[in-house]
């Protein structure tokens, strides 16, 4: 699983969010953005995809910046202003120049499947595997591990996007040369992803700019993502 993960976890994120190709006719000044964005950092320009959904928010995958790509959701084109844009893909440039990309990625997928398992091993228990107890193995011993398993996938799913999010946004921050962009655009894209619900697989959350299950209590309890107002603060604080 870690092999196929490693060369297709650009595909494999981008079919767990139903994202598609952005055609450059569609969206033009995304490309251009993008472009430009791209040549200030020094990368590869990456493929762009666009997600079905009406919450704004966008994300990066790829194992590495040749085989990168950025995908932007429905409502972010619709929400956001050029600056803020900017911010938002310069952001998702940064993830990819720090190789947050590959990480993210396999975590998602890792924790997906995870989950996948708990679920197979908590019907087990609850319809039996076996006619008797020498069959069915250890049933309590499969409850807890249905429970602990995903868990402890969201446990490395934050660990690896909260220290990740601060880096890519004081990177980002740098490759648009200005802050106030991306501030603006997190604080939008907070409060829409609390009224907007977005239908995705709770195992790539932690891959997007912002927590698009962050609508829900126990989502917020345990989020992928740092707080939105620490990191405005600490983009406020730069010095460009």
């Amino acid at each position: 699983m870690n092999f196929f993960t490693y060369y297709y976890s650009d595909k494999i994120a981008i079919k767990m969010t139903r994202s598609r190709p952005l055609g450059r006719s569609e969206a033009p000044e995304i490309y251009a953005i993008v472009e430009r964005l791209s040549q200030r950092a020094g990368l590869p320009v990456p493929r762009v995809y666009l997600t079905p959904s009406p919450q704004p928010n966008a994300f990066a995958t790829g194992r590495n910046p040749q085989n990168a790509a950025v995908a932007v959701t429905e409502g972010l084109l619709h929400l956001l202003d050029r600056a803020e844009v900017e911010g938002v893909l310069a952001h998702e440039l940064a993830h990819i120049q720090n190789r947050d990309t590959l990480t993210g990625a396999i975590a998602a997928t890792l924790a997906g499947a995870v989950t996948m398992i708990a679920d197979m091993l908590r019907w087990g228990f609850i319809f039996g595997v076996g006619r008797d107890d020498e069959e069915r193995g250890n049933p309590l011993a499969a409850l807890v591990l249905a429970i602990v398993a995903p868990l402890a996938a969201l446990l490395i799913q934050m660990a690896i996007s909260r220290a990740g999010e601060f880096n890519a946004d004081a990177t980002g921050a740098r490759i648009a040369g200005r802050a106030d962009g991306l501030a603006s655009a997190l604080l939008k894209l907070e409060q829409a992803a609390r009224r907007v619900p977005m239908e995705v697989n709770p195992a790539t959350s932690h891959l997007f700019i912002v927590n698009p299950l962050s609508g829900e209590s126990f989502a917020r309890l345990f989020s992928t993502h740092p707080p939105v107002s620490e990191r405005v603060r600490r983009l406020r604080a730069l010095a460009l």
